[in-house]
């Protein structure tokens, strides 16, 4: 049998602790928890997380993949419910003061944004709604200038953008902490599409009925560059800014659990969810995200991680 050694030229190093910068495909032993290590760039997968307590859609995410908030969303009827992730279990928080689904969201779990929406009362129209989350209660606050449904979002509770939704519009307003701002208007109109990003470089892509289109924002302007592999809409999306992010499940021709990811100029596809969906919602970055609820599966929650990793390696 060959030897480390007799294929790569050298032996296994032996380290104290874990190398502060290993390179790709690295093999160490590490003799002070008396395990052989390597190092890769994972190329992405989802995982099964811990499962809502209610099953919904339409509903809104912030935060990140172990510290995430899911409010509002569809149950049969229109919903107040909040709920908070902590890498293992969701648990049931405080309600938003107004029940809606189709809202969108940002900021993080102890420190959200939640705007837009549908009425929950007849008669259905879409409301311009915006509430203040600080980790224990949402608050009002001033409404979007425009009222609208099935609408993205991005950034922080103090520094949101909000853009597109249904009655299909371009319209994109930013917020200041206080207010909303309407400035410079997506290139194209659309509803149910998906943001990632902050108020100052954000990334809109997807929308119904099957769009592809990207637009990417510098805090002044949209831009239209390249579009999605998969067109869809009532997809999930995640990212820090317009050169990172991914794009998950949706609706086109077929319900999907497509995922694609955005390195700043073009969409690559990388593994699928491991069940397909629309209608749900996201929080966390390019490389760890979560996704959860939707149609079907109501209460599912996986999570994506991807990225140089470090790996035990083990006999069994």
């Amino acid at each position: 049998m060959a030897e480390y050694k007799g294929i790569h030229g050298t032996k296994v190093q032996d380290y104290t602790t874990d190398p502060d910068n290993p390179l790709t495909g690295q093999v160490w032993y590490n003799e002070t928890a008396n395990t052989l290590k390597y190092f890769y760039n994972n190329p992405g997968a989802w995982a099964t997380g811990g499962v809502l307590n209610t099953a919904r859609r339409l509903l809104a995410g912030a935060g990140t993949q172990t510290a995430a908030l899911a409010f509002g969303g569809y149950t049969g009827s229109p919903s107040a419910l909040t709920e908070s992730y902590n890498g293992t279990s969701w648990t049931e928080v405080n309600d938003l003061n107004t029940a809606r689904r189709q809202l969108a969201g940002a900021g993080t779990n102890t420190a959200a944004l939640g705007f837009g929406g549908y009425n929950p009362t007849l008669p259905v129209s879409p409301i311009a709604n915006t509430e203040s989350w600080n980790g224990t209660n949402w608050t009002e606050v001033n409404d979007l200038n425009t009222a609208r449904s099935r609408l993205a979002g991005a950034g922080i509770q103090t520094a949101a953008l909000a853009f597109g939704g249904d009655p299909s519009t371009a319209v994109t307003e930013t917020w200041n902490g206080t207010n909303w701002t309407e400035v410079n208007d997506l290139n194209t109109a659309r509803r149910e599409l998906a943001g990632a990003g902050t108020n100052t470089a954000a990334l809109a892509f997807g929308a119904s009925p099957s769009l592809a289109l990207t637009e990417s924002w510098n805090g002044t302007n949209w831009t239209e560059v390249n579009d999605l592999n998969t067109g869809r809409g009532a997809l999930g999306g995640v990212g820090v800014d317009n050169t990172s992010a991914l794009a998950f499940g949706g609706e086109g021709p077929a319900v999907t659990g497509a995922t694609e990811s955005w390195n700043g100029t073009n969409w690559t596809e990388v593994a699928d969810l491991g069940t397909a969906r629309y209608a749900l919602a996201g929080a966390g970055i390019q490389t760890a995200a979560l996704a959860f609820g939707g149609q079907p599966s109501g209460t599912l929650t996986e999570e994506w991680n991807s990225g140089p990793a470090t790996v035990t390696i083990t006999t069994d």
